[in-house]
Order: structure tokens, then sequence, then C-alpha cells
């Protein structure tokens, strides 16, 4: 994934998610990981409970991006962005929507923070974490939920 240099840290990083939910559209896993860091820590909504290393989240990606039929709706709402000179976390919702390769649909909203750290002139992910809301009572995630 190529991206701008230019700008603000907190302009680059907007470019830089933007690109993903691009990629994601596209279910281009090579693209939506390019940006982890080799290292990367992802705490996925799904199991297990992490994942270690860009391999594994490309990895991960791949399979989740297979389960659709078609381009995948990913939206972003709510971002909020902090950077420092070479660190950065940025949190917001996303509602991810499409048609799956069984035929049924989805259509939710996921929470998702990431950290980042400056690489040269790039920045790159360090850790993600995605997760949904659920129900003490029930112990069942709770997809109905919206902003």
């Amino acid at each position: 994934m190529t991206l701008a240099t230019t700008g603000s840290s907190k302009d680059q990083i907007r470019a830089l998610l933007d690109e993903r939910a691009r990629a994601i559209h596209d279910r281009d896993a090579q693209s939506l990981t390019s940006v982890c860091a080799p290292d990367v820590v992802s705490f996925d909504a799904l199991p297990p409970l992490q994942r270690l290393g860009a391999e594994a989240v490309r990895a991960r990606a791949e399979e989740w991006l297979g389960w659709y039929d078609g381009p995948v709706g990913y939206r972003i709402s709510d971002l909020r962005i902090t950077a420092g000179d070479d660190t950065a976390f940025a949190s917001y919702l996303y509602r991810v929507t499409g048609t799956m390769t069984n035929g049924s649909t989805v259509d939710m909203w996921v929470r998702s923070t990431v950290c980042l750290r400056k690489s040269g002139n790039d920045w790159l992910i360090g850790h993600e974490h995605t997760s949904v809301p659920f129900d003490a009572e029930s112990a069942r995630a709770t997809l109905d939920l919206t902003p």
C-alpha cells in the first residue's frame, strides 16, 4: 500500500485507515495488512485470543474476506486520532455489510482501536483490537447496536 507521507500525522493516519477501508471493500488482504508491523499483535473479535505477527494477521484477513461473496461494505465512524512524533492511536466504530458466500447478509457495527508507530516516514500498525459488545446476562454478542 503506497500512502502519501506529506501532511500532518493525523492526516497520514486517516489516509492509512481510508486505504484499509478500500482494501476491505475490495477483499484485498495483502493491501489491508501491508501497513502492519512485522511484529503486530492483533486482538480480533473472533478466536483465538490473539494473533502474533503480520503473516498471521494476513492469513486471518484472507480467511475473513473469503467469507464474502462480492465487495464488503466498510464505513468508519466516530474516528478519533491522537498522534505524537513516533506513536499514535486511533479509535473508531465501523459498520461492516455484505453478503456471505452462504447467502446470509451481514450488517453490524464493530469497535476498533489501532496503535501505530512511525517507521521512517511511514506509520505502521503495531497493535489492533476489534470487539463487539456482549450482553453480560446471556454472555452473547450484541450485534444489533448502532451508534
